[in-house]
């Protein structure tokens, strides 16, 4: 007979847990002073031109979406894949993915210009575009998962969840499918017409969630309890996968970019021209995000890998996976458009050069005030709902028979 596995509210919070919420609080509030500055002055203020009108604040939003699509994934695997290890961790998985989730469109609409003019997005639909189709797609997983953390709350109501969470998992497939076809759909941009872009969001979410999740356990349980047991070890053997197939995704990207004469050249100024963006795609990306990574993950092979070593894997794919989502963002836009494919053109408005884009500290303080809002919306649900449970050692949730 299984365990009933109990859940808890963290009622007489540690010190520590009271200081990491007053530096996420200082944080959100220096964001938010940021997206003051930005609206009042005007964008001039920030790193953005008329070429890269993505900045920053852009590339934390879009990674916080993502992550939020992936960090669900721990509730998929309980729910939807019958994995019983996993489901005592399913509602903080759904709790984290509403907070990122939060967070990214917080940054999204703060780095407008005119939030207000959001009411015209939300009510004026152009559905040719992927934009309008996103609005449906954001709200409607915010819904699906708020729904999904009640059925799995309610006891008398739990037999329905398993229908929630597949729901939950289908939508969070779509919802990645459409973050990533924002660029794949973009024909101006060089960089972003592809349909490899859609699969390749969705291993970056897999990779980057379940690292975020990571780190979230062991603030929870401490590192020891979090990653040097069963379930760490599980968690461990899914982050390497999910960072090989980023891996794979990104190398059939960029080989399929230079197989097409067309694409050649934003090929080559991204892996070998472009400066700082070709810095960060070798080293922080490819290189401390994807092989140091996998070098932790796999060696040694004996079941005794220290726990520090999963944790130090974790971070850098999330630095890693900041970096990709920076080079694909900015870098894509960096490389001029292509107008007259065959001719040369020249003008007084950098028609054909390559653009610069410098990031100023209020984009840099904005995209952490997100990253801040969505700590802050965790901690919160940690402290007044049962979403923790009280044991993640994998025999107290399904001893051997």
């Amino acid at each position: 007979m299984k365990n009933q596995q109990t859940f808890q509210i963290i009622g007489q919070a540690s010190p520590r847990f009271y200081s990491l919420a007053a530096v996420a609080a200082g944080v959100l509030g220096l964001g938010l002073i940021a997206a003051w500055y930005m609206e009042y002055n005007g964008h001039w203020v920030t790193g953005m031109n008329n070429q890269v009108v993505w900045g920053l604040p852009h590339v934390f939003a879009v990674f916080l979406i993502v992550a939020a699509s992936g960090v669900l994934n721990m509730a998929s695997i309980g729910s939807v894949f019958g994995q019983a290890a996993y489901k005592p961790l399913a509602r903080l998985s759904g709790l984290m993915a509403i907070a990122l989730l939060l967070g990214g469109l917080a940054v999204l609409v703060l780095d407008l210009g005119r939030p207000d003019r959001l009411i015209i997005a939300m009510t004026s639909f152009n559905f040719r575009s992927i934009f309008a189709w996103n609005i449906f797609l954001y709200t409607g997983f915010i819904a699906i998962v708020a729904l999904y953390l009640w059925l799995l709350m309610e006891r008398r109501l739990m037999k329905w969840s398993g229908k929630a969470g597949l729901l939950a998992f289908v939508w969070r497939l779509v919802l990645t499918t459409g973050t990533g076809c924002i660029f794949g759909f973009l024909v101006a941009r060089e960089a972003y017409n592809s349909a490899i872009m859609a699969p390749l969001f969705i291993a970056m979410s897999l990779a980057i969630g379940l690292a975020i999740f990571m780190l979230a356990l062991a603030a929870c349980y401490g590192r020891e309890v979090a990653l040097g047991g069963a379930m760490g070890r599980r968690m461990a053997r899914l982050l390497t996968i999910f960072v090989a197939v980023v891996l794979y995704f990104t190398t059939l990207q960029h080989l399929t970019g230079l197989y097409g004469a067309g694409s050649y050249g934003i090929e080559r100024f991204l892996l070998l021209e472009g400066g700082a963006i070709t810095a960060m795609f070798w080293l922080l990306q490819v290189g401390a995000g994807g092989i140091v990574p996998l070098a932790l993950l796999l060696w040694p092979l004996s079941r005794q890998r220290p726990p520090g070593w999963s944790l130090s894997a974790a971070v850098l794919v999330i630095l890693g996976g900041l970096a990709q989502v920076y080079v694909i963002i900015i870098g894509g836009q960096s490389y001029p458009l292509n107008l007259f494919p065959g001719y040369e053109i020249s003008s007084s408005f950098f028609d054909g050069a390559i653009a610069s884009y410098g990031p100023s500290w209020p984009e840099l303080v904005l995209g952490l005030g997100g990253i801040a809002l969505a700590a802050m919306v965790v901690m919160l649900g940690l402290r007044i709902l049962p979403i923790l449970p009280t044991s993640i050692v994998e025999k107290a949730v399904d001893p051997p028979k």
